[in-house]
């Protein structure tokens, strides 16, 4: 997978007239391949399911990597998670990344009724099972949160090697269970010195500790290239207010010492995205997701992509 990709849905313009939102993500998804970027990924929302739509896009649209993010721990169980994994695997060829996370709490309790409590023993549970089953193997667990027990290999034919597994880990405790068991991380909201001088090396020591190879950084930015930058920031500030009232999110702001998560939101023109990119590469991000590209409307979507799929090209 190349280093810039674009998250998906890129905002408000992409249901505009859209009667049918799986062609849609299908079509932007085409016209991001076509622009040179190397990756589309899907966020998990309540009416599509990321994980059916990577497949899905994977198959339809040769020749550009595929990941969800994220799709949230809760209240799915592994073994769900692992078919669902293996078969955009095999649809894509290949090209599939599965982007875990552990959720907002409040919305994972409101929504589902699920307890999100001992959430770090959950995902080192998690990742432990999930780890097996994508490698084709039966399991039998028992642990504190989670029980698994399959009675027969789980591979999926075509869905070899294994899709990577990272999670949108940003606090110490999570960022060292991902070292240990996934192979990378996707922060969030997280700027070019919280990543350089905290998750970086918390997760590369993880990694280094447990054996596995560096991890892949998997960097998402909110970003829109345009002409009418103080407009799409005041948009930006009220669709982004929602992070405020997530605890991991403000916890990795304050880090950073921004007040407001659309203070990390690139927005302005080419030389202000490419030189931002510049920034979280040299942080060490390994790779680029930009978000919320569809902000502004569809021009700047395109004008955004354009330029992403041009510096892509570049890597």
């Amino acid at each position: 997978m190349r280093a810039i990709g674009v998250a998906l849905p890129s905002g408000p313009a992409d249901r505009v007239g859209a009667p049918n939102k799986v062609d849609t993500l299908v079509s932007l998804s085409s016209e991001a391949a076509a622009a040179g970027l190397g990756s589309v990924w899907i966020s998990q929302q309540f009416d599509h399911d990321a994980l059916s739509m990577a497949a899905v896009i994977g198959h339809a649209v040769p020749g550009i990597g595929v990941g969800t993010s994220v799709v949230p721990i809760y209240p799915r169980h592994p073994i769900v998670i692992s078919s669902q994994a293996q078969t955009a695997q095999a649809a894509s060829h290949g090209r599939f990344t599965l982007g875990l996370g552990l959720g907002a709490p409040r919305t994972v309790q409101r929504s589902y009724g699920v307890d999100p409590s001992r959430p770090i023993r959950h995902l080192r549970e998690y990742l432990t099972v999930l780890g097996s089953l994508l490698a084709g193997s039966a399991v039998d667990f028992a642990g504190q949160t989670l029980r698994a027990s399959t009675s027969m290999p789980t591979a999926l034919a075509g869905a070899q090697p294994p899709p990577p597994v990272l999670v949108a880990a940003m606090g110490p405790q999570a960022l060292r269970v991902t070292g240990e068991l996934a192979d990378g991380t996707l922060p969030y909201l997280a700027g070019p010195r919280t990543l350089a001088g905290f998750i970086v090396p918390t997760i590369s020591e993880a990694a280094r500790a447990a054996g596995r190879p560096a991890p892949r950084i998997v960097l998402a930015l909110p970003g829109v290239v345009t002409a009418d930058a103080e407009s799409v920031r005041a948009d930006a500030r009220e669709q982004m207010a929602f992070y405020l009232d997530v605890p991991s999110y403000r916890a990795v702001l304050e880090r950073e010492g921004v007040a407001h998560p659309a203070d990390l939101a690139v927005i302005g023109d080419e030389e202000t995205m490419a030189a931002a990119i510049d920034r979280y590469v040299d942080a060490g991000a390994t790779e680029i997701v930009i978000t919320n590209t569809g902000l502004g409307g569809a021009d700047d979507r395109r004008r955004t992509w354009e330029l992403l799929g041009a510096l892509n090209k570049d890597r």
